[in-house]
């Protein structure tokens, strides 16, 4: 597998697996817009296919946010994410990022153990994050303990 930066033409694929991994996706014209205003936004492909991918971006001067991680559900448990969020914190480390947060759904038990087996830790739960109202973990990863 290879990670690389997310292309153009790479846009209905990314939507494609947004849709098999999320009830409530982002539109293909949210993704395109996340890519148009610059956020790091990695693509994992074996061969010439697109199995998953990272959008991220900086929020404040010191801290990073993962926006969406998604994998094929063929692909899942082959390290696919992992990787695509350790390539994902070397890029926030170039940046001198101290902190990268994410939001996870309360009832995603998958994602957390996933999240918490990277080295994340559930930091607080938000009541009503999610459009229909479901609550979620702000989950956190310390960049300094890792470095």
């Amino acid at each position: 597998m290879i990670i690389r930066e997310f292309r153009p033409k790479d846009l209905k694929r990314v939507y494609e697996i947004e849709k098999m991994s999320f009830s409530n996706p982002y539109d293909i014209e949210m993704l395109r817009q996340l890519f148009d205003i610059g956020t790091g936004f990695l693509v994992g492909q074996i061969s010439d296919y697109i199995v998953g991918y990272i959008i991220f971006w900086i929020k404040d001067e010191d801290q990073g946010h993962i926006i969406s991680l998604a994998i094929d559900n063929d692909y899942k448990r082959q390290n696919i994410g992992s990787e695509l969020v350790k390539v994902a914190i070397d890029v926030f480390k170039k940046f001198n990022i101290k902190r990268i947060n994410l939001e996870v759904r309360t009832q995603n038990k998958e994602a957390i153990y996933f999240y918490k087996s990277i080295g994340f830790t559930c930091e607080e739960k938000i009541l009503n994050y999610y459009e229909n109202g479901d609550n979620a973990f702000k989950m956190s990863f310390n960049c300094f303990d890792e470095c």
